[in-house]
């Protein structure tokens, strides 16, 4: 109807849809938070270690030159990316700044880049903020939830950046709601194929001014590995477990902040967008030769799923919502959940 070709035409313009355009959430969510958006994601990255600096710690170092959110990208439209997720970490005791991004995987965990929680492991000192647009701005559709675990791959290398994934377990559940809402991940059986897509956006806050920005995306595709793994490019650098996304020619990209933010692409056949992988490093923001370099994520889907069943069995446990209170110094009881 005509709802469905307003999204078509917002699609084709690198527009993302709105609330009643394409995309189908995968969480079981009942209860509208009002009109929002809806459609394509982008990613963010940082700067491998040879090549450079990570992302997430460029952005720390006062780098002067980058710039300061996706590259060759636009402003969504509030409540495009309802699993996108602002990680925020304690800064000199007294207020919270965006690091990295993250993904909402399902009530209690956020899905993010290995790199951006290394030396940073104290779950105290971070924080996730979902179903936000501007960060400098109070929406009521925004939720905080303070970390109650960290998890990083065990086999995460630093000077490489191979298994760059970490999950983050949130102390209390989100609720579901047209700006909040966990992504899809591709089933390994899904048909076509997703992991030579044109079809695919990315998204992130990168460094944000003072004043602050909207959430940031850009339209992408994902590129040949041997194209980008040439000397031409990152000249072997990239492992088997990564993807290449940009363009070849440069201007489209994330840049410092963007870190283990969201890879995903459309699938017309079931009418969704699948995460395909996360903002790992790469070389400056948007030059030539040099796409951003992500986590393949059909590399990861046993990993992940390990780790939801253990926050899902840690939720489940008789007691759980006590113990967690009485781990947290909260005196006040509670229902068992």
């Amino acid at each position: 109807g005509a709802a469905r070709a307003a999204a078509a035409a917002a699609a084709a313009r690198g527009a993302p849809a709105r609330g009643d355009g394409p995309h189908r959430p995968c969480g079981r969510y009942r209860e509208p938070a009002g009109p929002s958006g809806a459609g394509p994601g982008r990613r963010g990255r940082g700067r491998g270690q040879r090549a450079g600096k990570s992302l997430s710690r460029a952005g720390q170092g006062g780098v002067a030159d980058v710039v300061s959110w996706i590259v060759g990208g636009h402003e969504a439209p509030e409540g495009a990316w309802p699993w996108v997720v602002s990680l925020q970490v304690l800064r000199g005791g007294v207020r919270f700044v965006h690091l990295c991004g993250g993904v909402l995987l399902g009530r209690r965990a956020v899905l993010t880049a290995g790199h951006c929680v290394d030396g940073r492991m104290d779950p105290c000192s971070w924080r996730a903020v979902l179903g936000v647009h501007n960060l400098h701005k109070h929406s009521r559709h925004t939720a905080r939830r303070r970390i109650r675990r960290i998890i990083v791959h065990s086999e995460f290398k630093r000077e490489t950046f191979e298994n760059d994934v970490a999950v983050l377990e949130l102390r209390s559940a989100v609720r579901y709601s047209l700006f909040i809402q966990p992504v899809c991940l591709a089933p390994a059986a899904l048909v076509p194929p997703l992991e030579n897509s044109s079809d695919c956006y990315i998204s992130g806050w990168g460094r944000t001014t003072e004043k602050g920005t909207g959430l940031c995306q850009a339209h992408v595709a994902i590129l040949p590995s041997s194209l980008c793994n040439s000397s031409a490019g990152y000249a072997g650098l990239m492992n088997d477990k990564a993807l290449c996304a940009g363009a070849w020619a440069g201007g489209t990209d994330t840049c410092q902040g963007d870190s283990g933010g969201p890879l995903v692409c459309y699938h017309a056949d079931t009418d969704r967008y699948y995460l395909m992988g996360i903002a790992s490093f790469g070389v400056g923001c948007g030059r030539p030769r040099y796409p951003g370099i992500y986590v393949r994520l059909s590399q990861y889907r046993k990993w992940i799923k390990a780790k939801l069943l253990l926050i899902n069995k840690a939720w489940s446990r008789p007691g759980t919502a006590l113990t967690v209170l009485l781990a947290l110094g909260h005196t006040v009881l509670t229902h068992v959940l």
